[in-house]
């Protein structure tokens, strides 16, 4: 009946086609990434639930120690696990290493010596110096949650400990210039360049901040350089201009800021002062500046401003703790050409003939170094003694 109907309604001529039926899935489409969806949160959640990773999938590092035939031998009050480490005491000297182990929450970092008997077994300490620190005074270190910091011991002061050689009595009684070129320690090749190019009388300041800053600041005093250590402040635009991890806040309490400085202070050892990293906010209130000035002079360090904020509340600061005190005349490379380069340079020696003493900071770009370590050779013929900061410092102190 229905294709007796059909052929009546079609058109005359024309056959008709029958409908072909279309197959439905029982779902659609969003119902099936739902289900997705469900699926892989309920996979994701076991896995957090049921997997032991303690690391949250952190990156990790294993070191496999063979025990000596010692470390094997049954020892008395047996049942009692020795630590791990303890197997590499007895490897020969030659196979030692280093591995550095950085908390990534706090920045902390721990030096574990493996190899070495006196280091191993100080492995599982906080920050145990590290043998390789040629030249500092263990008496001018003290330990903090973060690493080991400056402090005063035996009247002796790390300012004085870790001043460069010069000949004060000479700087007495002529123009000085002290140059201290910052922003080291990030950059192996530039950082380099700074310590081999230019003279020990150069003051190099480190940033907190680098792969191995602390290699670094050893190889600067090994060839006689002076190093101060650049704590970052908060500048006016922060945090659109962030100085980096740990930085110095205004917002902050006074004892957070201080335990910010701890930080920064356990980074490299061996200066014998400090100076702002940025900072034009931070350096010029009162409030927050003074609790940090307090606990570097406490330290027994000195403080460079590098000039940048004519507001600084620094030089006052400073006075009242009686704190070993520089700020910079002139930022050289402020427009990094040879030309305006050399008219700073200039302008430097001008302010030393008429003040008996000047100071001048710069970056360790190429065109700095190179201009600095020209200059300095025409210094003697010109009168004009380079001296450390810490000799212009006590010279300002002085007069």
């Amino acid at each position: 009946m229905t294709e007796m109907t059909d052929d009546l309604s079609a058109p005359l001529g024309q056959k008709t086609q029958r409908r072909k039926r279309r197959f439905r899935l029982p779902f659609t489409a969003m119902q099936a990434l739902a289900v997705l969806l469900g699926l892989f949160l309920v996979a994701f959640l076991a896995i957090a639930l049921f997997t032991d990773n303690p690391f949250g999938g952190e990156p990790i590092a294993r070191i496999a120690l063979r025990p000596s035939a010692e470390d094997k031998a049954p020892a008395s009050g047996a049942g009692k696990s020795e630590p791990a480490v303890k197997s590499a005491s007895q490897a020969p000297s030659g196979d030692n290493k280093t591995v550095t182990i950085i908390d990534g929450s706090s920045g902390k970092r721990q030096d574990v010596v493996i190899g070495s008997g006196d280091s191993a077994d100080k492995a599982g300490t906080d920050a145990a110096p590290a043998a390789s620190m040629v030249g500092i005074d263990q008496r001018l270190l003290e330990k903090s949650k973060y690493g080991m910091i400056p402090v005063v011991a035996d009247g002796l002061k790390p300012f004085t400990v870790y001043a460069a050689d010069a000949d004060r009595a000479k700087a007495a009684k002529m123009p000085v210039i002290a140059i201290v070129v910052g922003g080291l320690g990030v950059g192996a090749a530039k950082t380099t360049d700074a310590i081999m190019k230019l003279p020990p009388a150069v003051t190099l300041a480190f940033t907190p901040y680098g792969a191995d800053p602390t290699k670094l600041a050893e190889r600067a005093r090994a060839q006689r350089h002076e190093i101060l250590l650049q704590v970052p402040m908060e500048p006016f635009d922060y945090p659109d201009n962030d100085p980096g991890p740990q930085t110095l806040l205004t917002s902050l309490t006074p004892e957070q800021n201080i335990d910010r400085l701890h930080w920064h202070l356990s980074r490299i050892q061996g200066y014998a002062g400090i100076a702002n990293f940025m900072g034009a906010r931070f350096t010029a209130a009162d409030t927050v500046m003074q609790p940090v000035i307090r606990e570097a002079a406490k330290r027994g360090l000195g403080y460079l401003d590098d000039g940048s904020s004519p507001r600084s509340a620094a030089p006052a600061l400073t006075a009242a703790q009686s704190m070993p005190f520089a700020k910079a005349d002139f930022t050289i490379d402020a427009v990094p050409t040879s030309a305006e380069i050399d008219r700073t340079l200039v302008k430097l020696e001008t302010l030393a003939k008429e003040r008996g003493m000047a100071v001048g900071v710069a970056s360790a770009l190429p065109i700095s170094i190179e201009r600095l370590a020209a200059w300095i050779k025409t210094l003697d013929s010109r009168g004009i003694m380079l001296v450390p900061l810490t000799t212009a410092m006590l010279k300002s102190k002085s007069d």
